[in-house]
């Protein structure tokens, strides 16, 4: 590594703009490991997250061969990751669109240990049920079916709905701001393979609706008689009522925080050990970004020449250089955006005179950008001839091709007007004649008397005085 480059790296990690943009892409890197944690998509993110560091090492070392299979992939790789984590993309933009504080109603300790009695005492009779409590982000979406309810919780109520002959016993109930609104409901399946197979649909249900979103789903076992939690994509058992009251009482405290919280206990130095690592990746990023966009490079670019404020009593004669060759030298970022196709090389030539004159083209004569060099020039120098601009009135010849078919011939041409009125350079011993002629006349398809109109051609140096080249008629008489 050049010692230039990790001086630029050191500086601009000083700034308040590094500090902020290091700091947005770990937080994006911590929520983003959290969803994919919980979706179970994190290998694939891994595998990519490889491919990634792969192509920074290639961009750093120069590696030509990886460098073009990325170069090549790159935009169908864009889209395909689209398509492939569309979900994942969906649920970060709405973890992002749920910072703001929600208010969502803490019934207390007395509703959680209300619902956690009710469900063990359906634990005991082998009768199966499912309970919902959403969380900031909304569940609707995910649900269907059900029936709405908007009652009081009490124990009896939650008996019935999951009574065996209830209509509404194998869906979930919803409870949201203290009250029991919806039952009957159905829930998205899983599909990831956490589960064991030996686990029946309201278990696939509830992982399903927790890998989605982060309300918290209770599953009492029809078949075994125990209770299970699932939130954050993840299953874990509940041995006491009062534990599992503990953490309804925890979820409503979390869906109605900020989202920044840090939990406490173990999970506290776990989730500070993840934003570390999220902080570590991404200056490691943002500094190998930096430095690959960061390397000098070498580019040579051709871009047409034009030439401006040409004093009006000169003209320019013979020929003029249409292009020039800049070689460029700056940082890759810099360099790449450089688009010749919007570029010009410009010659002023308001302080022209007449006769030969050499111009030198140089950064003045470019728009290029304050951090690109410019190292050479080809040509560096142009040579113009300039001569002195007069009017005068010149005659039109028609210009003819072929013959008159059989024993026709021309009796007669008559041009209207004959001659019309051009500024040209001054003429010298080496300067042909001025000649204006019209646009060519086929006489191959001519067997009488003919007018036609046409238009005139002229040296680049010739221009009319007028502006603009008027239509010249001309009328061809024959005879046999």
């Amino acid at each position: 590594m050049e010692i230039p480059a990790l001086n630029a790296l050191i500086k601009g990690l000083t700034t308040w703009k590094a500090v902020v943009d290091i700091a947005l892409i770990a937080a994006g890197l911590f929520f983003l490991y959290h969803t994919l944690l919980r979706l179970g998509t994190w290998r694939i993110v891994a595998g990519i997250m490889l491919a990634a560091f792969l192509f920074l090492i290639a961009n750093l070392l120069d590696l030509k061969g990886l460098e073009w299979i990325f170069g090549n992939f790159s935009h169908v790789a864009v889209i395909a990751l689209v398509v492939i984590f569309q979900p994942e993309l969906r649920k970060i933009f709405e973890q992002a669109a749920s910072v703001r504080r929600l208010e969502v109603h803490d019934a207390g300790a007395e509703l959680a240990k209300l619902i956690a009695d009710a469900l063990y005492d359906l634990a005991g009779q082998r009768r199966g049920a499912i309970v919902v409590f959403p969380g900031k982000e909304s569940i609707q979406e995910w649900l269907s079916g059900g029936f709405k309810l908007e009652a009081r919780p009490s124990a009896p109520l939650i008996m019935s709905i999951f009574d065996p002959n209830s209509p509404g016993h194998d869906g979930a109930l919803i409870i949201h701001k203290g009250k029991f609104a919806d039952f009957g409901v159905r829930l998205p399946i899983s599909q990831n393979s956490k589960l064991s197979n030996d686990l029946g649909t309201r278990h696939h249900a509830a992982m399903g609706l927790a890998e989605k979103t982060d309300a918290l789903a209770i599953v009492v076992s029809e078949e075994r008689g125990k209770i299970s939690l699932f939130a954050k994509g993840k299953m874990r058992p509940v041995d006491a009522p009062e534990k599992l009251a503990g953490s309804i009482l925890s979820h409503w405290r979390r869906s109605s925080s900020y989202p920044f919280v840090l939990p406490e206990g173990n999970k506290r130095w776990l989730a500070l050990a993840q934003m570390s690592a999220s902080l570590v990746l991404a200056v490691f990023f943002w500094s190998a970004l930096i430095l690959s966009q960061g390397e000098m490079l070498e580019k040579v670019i051709t871009v047409p020449v034009s030439y401006t404020a040409s004093p009006p009593n000169l003209i320019l004669i013979g020929d003029k250089q249409q292009e020039v060759r800049l070689h460029l030298a700056g940082s890759k970022a810099d360099l790449d955006a450089i688009q010749p196709d919007q570029m010009t090389a410009k010659l002023n030539m308001a302080k022209a005179v007449a006769g030969k004159q050499t111009f030198v083209i140089t950064r003045e004569n470019m728009p290029l950008p304050r951090n690109i060099q410019l190292l050479d020039v080809n040509p560096s120098n142009i040579e113009l001839t300039l001569a002195e601009i007069v009017e005068h009135e010149v005659t039109i010849k028609p210009q003819l091709v072929g013959k008159l078919p059989g024993v026709l011939k021309i009796r007669s041409i008559e041009l209207k007007p004959e001659k019309v009125k051009v500024l040209s350079p001054v003429a010298s011993g080496n300067t042909k004649p001025v000649a204006v002629m019209t646009t060519p006349i086929y006489l191959e398809s001519i067997y009488e008397d003919t007018s036609l109109y046409c238009k005139i051609i002229a040296p680049p140096s010739v221009q009319p005085v007028d502006k603009r080249w008027p239509d010249i008629e001309v009328t061809i008489a024959v005879k046999k």
